[in-house]
Formats: structure tokens, C-alpha cells, sequence
């Protein structure tokens, strides 16, 4: 098939009743997740592995599901998408990469997709910076620094049912897995 382009809990930054109200949208999101990387103390009080990735589940908007990931040199998601969920993410120190797929994928019953060439996109977040996606959303992550940690404030709509993940061979994508909440909490 071929597609082609188309641990404990935090209190983070508060949000108005108005927004918990109503579903959040994916600019909500991308605002919570703004104001939230700007709060130097949380983004200090996360504990940082040199080996490993590490999270601490926040409070989101509206019932939203956020995390604090730190990201040692090096380190990266893997190819993944978070299924129906839309969501934000803002790098609040350090520096991430994002590679995307400009492509709406099959959500079910398939294994292996050949890739147009024309899907692939490519963007640098330095602290501050982030960005807001919709529903089925492929990417991976990636902290690129040879020395330096990284630290991302993430949030998602609904709260994540599950997580697709992939690999990736030149044009191939392969689905490899799917995680459930109760795989990451």
C-alpha cells in the first residue's frame, strides 16, 4: 500500500475554567504546553538519567494527559503515532528534532506501507519553540545533542489509548507494536 502527502503527578501552570469546561483544543494544548515549559522551577524539579528518557505525568487542560520528558544526549521516540488523540509539545530547554510524516496513514489493518517520497518533514525546536498536531499524527522525536539533556512539556486530547509504533526502512514503514496506557504508567 502506497500512501502519499495530506510516576507521581505534577501541578503545572493553571488553567482558566473556561478551557476545563470544554474538550481542549489543540491550541489550548499548544498554550498549556507553552506556559508549562516557561516554569523554571517544574522544568528544574524533573530528576534527569543519563541513560534513559524520564517522565513525570502533569495536570493538563480539560482532563487532557500531559507529561515532562527529559532526553539525555542521543535519545529519541522511535517512529510512533498516539492514535486518536491530538496533542502539543513544546521543548522547554535544550533543543529536540521532529521528523514527520505529511501523510494520513490507515488507523487499522495493515502492517507494512510504502511511502510516497515527497512525505517526509523535518523540524528543529529549540527551547521555546513546539508545535500542535491532529489526530493519527506519525513522528518521531529526537534530542540530537551529543552532550546536552533535553526536556519537552507534552500533552494530549484525549487522554492516549494507545500508541502505534513503527519502523522505518528507507520508504517502508512497518507498524511493530501497540502499547496501551497501562504499558508507560
Amino acid at each position: 500500500m502506497s500512501v502519499s502527502p495530506s510516576s507521581p503527578s505534577l501541578r503545572a501552570a493553571p488553567v482558566s475554567r473556561a478551557a476545563a469546561a470544554s474538550a481542549p483544543t489543540q491550541a489550548d494544548l499548544l498554550d498549556f504546553a507553552r506556559r508549562t515549559a516557561a516554569d523554571a522551577e517544574l522544568i528544574a524539579s524533573l530528576p534527569l538519567d543519563p541513560q534513559g528518557r524520564t517522565w513525570v505525568r502533569l495536570e493538563g487542560p480539560g482532563g487532557s494527559e500531559a507529561w515532562l520528558i527529559g532526553w539525555p544526549p542521543g535519545t529519541g521516540t522511535g517512529w510512533h503515532d498516539h492514535a486518536d488523540s491530538v496533542g502539543a509539545f513544546v521543548t522547554a530547554s535544550g533543543e529536540l528534532r521532529e521528523n514527520s510524516l505529511a501523510a494520513r496513514l490507515p488507523t487499522d489493518g495493515w502492517k507494512t506501507l510504502e511511502l510516497a517520497d515527497d512525505v517526509d518533514r523535518g523540524r528543529h525546536l529549540p527551547a521555546g519553540q513546539g508545535r500542535a498536531f491532529g489526530r493519527h499524527h506519525v513522528h518521531e522525536v529526537l534530542n540530537e545533542s551529543a552532550d546536552l539533556h533535553a526536556i519537552s512539556v507534552h500533552a494530549y486530547y484525549p487522554p492516549l489509548p494507545r500508541i502505534r509504533r513503527y519502523s522505518r526502512a528507507g520508504q517502508t514503514l512497518r507498524l511493530e507494536q501497540v502499547e496501551r496506557p497501562e504499558d508507560w504508567q
